[in-house]
């Protein structure tokens, strides 16, 4: 087997998520209300029960409220946020209990169908339910029987959002506060999967009886162009295609179309479900092998076993008039099928480079 592209291994330094980052800030801020004590760094326990200590930039009292601020560290992680400093402000209340506002640069829900309500912050049940374990830790030390206001925000979270999917799941005005562990594991891209689900969970709870899941840019434009499907039933799924199928054993959808480059299809086809070249190669032989069943002479074989690329393979298929394309979304069709419930009606697209369809099976 031959590596479409050559990437080195992932770095594997631990970073921490936004939920740590706002239950850091927030107990720091609370702290200095409750006790006059400015903190330069604040220890926190993660949902697992490991303690980590967290720097902060600043700390100090605004009036009736005080602030604290951290800089985001995901560690080796290609985040968006790394580096986005977050702060917490945090006010004192007469009523026990935590109301949650969304500062600026943390969005606001705005469709049905995602784990928090309509008009409900961005902030995900996990990091609510760490802030406020350690607030409510915090009053009962100092003896403070009265609640706290937690508003969140992210410097630039507005537009850092534009860079991810909460603008196509409804979630306006910023980033969304996540973390189940508290930890940021290196190209675990767990925030990325969970907005694929959280993407299916939209559509389906909106009505919408087919998604179409793309491997990127120009396979959406495919799609759009096709089916002129709207963006909530466009689930930008990257490499992770399993996320996906997974994904509807729990939520299934009438139909879904899978639409990706040729060699990714091509992974998909052999059984992978992570499509990134560090987890999948593209199997020449293999290729070779479908185009064999399909007409392919013993040179062509030799031919497609040889290439630089799957696209060359294509090619070499395509000017000896083997529908090369075709066969391997045939199979990508069979292994989808095997994966995702028996009511889920399937199609596959594979596409060139300028997004023109090279390949396609399942439903007419």
């Amino acid at each position: 087997m031959r590596e479409e592209t050559r990437e080195q291994p992932a770095p594997l330094r631990s970073g921490l998520t936004t939920g740590s980052c706002a239950t850091a800030t927030s107990l720091a801020a609370a702290r200095l209300l409750l006790t006059g004590q400015h903190n330069d760094a604040v220890h926190i326990t993660l949902p697992k029960g490991k303690v980590v200590e967290m720097r902060l930039e600043f700390c100090h009292l605004n009036g009736e409220t005080a602030e604290a601020g951290t800089l985001k560290d995901a560690g080796d992680d290609p985040d968006v946020t790394h580096g986005a400093l977050l702060y917490s402000q945090v006010r004192l209340l007469a009523e026990p209990g935590i109301r949650f506002v969304a500062g600026q640069g943390v969005g606001t829900v705005t469709r049905p169908g995602l784990v928090l309500g309509v008009g409900e912050p961005a902030i995900n049940p996990v990091p609510r339910r760490m802030i406020g374990d350690h607030l409510q830790q915090l009053a009962s030390e100092c003896g403070y029987g009265g609640g706290f206001e937690v508003t969140v925000n992210v410097q630039d979270g507005e537009s850092l959002a534009l860079k991810t999917m909460n603008p196509r799941l409804g979630i306006l005005g910023g980033l969304s506060i996540l973390g189940t562990s508290g930890i940021v594991r290196p190209f675990s891209c767990s925030a990325y999967i969970a907005s694929i689900h959280q993407g299916i969970d939209v559509a389906h709870t909106n009505g919408y009886t087919h998604i179409a899941a793309c491997t990127g840019n120009a396979s959406e434009d495919t799609m759009r162009r096709v089916y002129n499907l709207p963006e909530i039933a466009l689930i930008e799924m990257g490499d992770f295609v399993g996320a996906v199928l997974k994904h509807l054993r729990k939520v299934p959808v009438p139909r879904l179309t899978l639409c990706g480059g040729f060699g990714k299809i091509s992974k998909l086809a052999a059984g992978h479900m992570d499509l990134h070249s560090r987890h999948s190669s593209i199997d020449l032989p293999q290729l070779a092998g479908w185009a064999a069943a399909i007409g392919a002479d013993t040179t062509l074989q030799q031919a497609i076993v040889s290439a630089n690329t799957s696209q060359q393979a294509l090619a070499l298929a395509h000017a000896a008039g083997i529908a090369l394309g075709d066969e391997v979304c045939r199979h990508a069709l069979l292994f989808t099928r095997s994966v995702v419930p028996a009511q889920v009606q399937v199609e596959v697209f594979a596409i060139d480079r300028q997004g023109g369809i090279v390949g396609k099976a399942g439903v007419a």
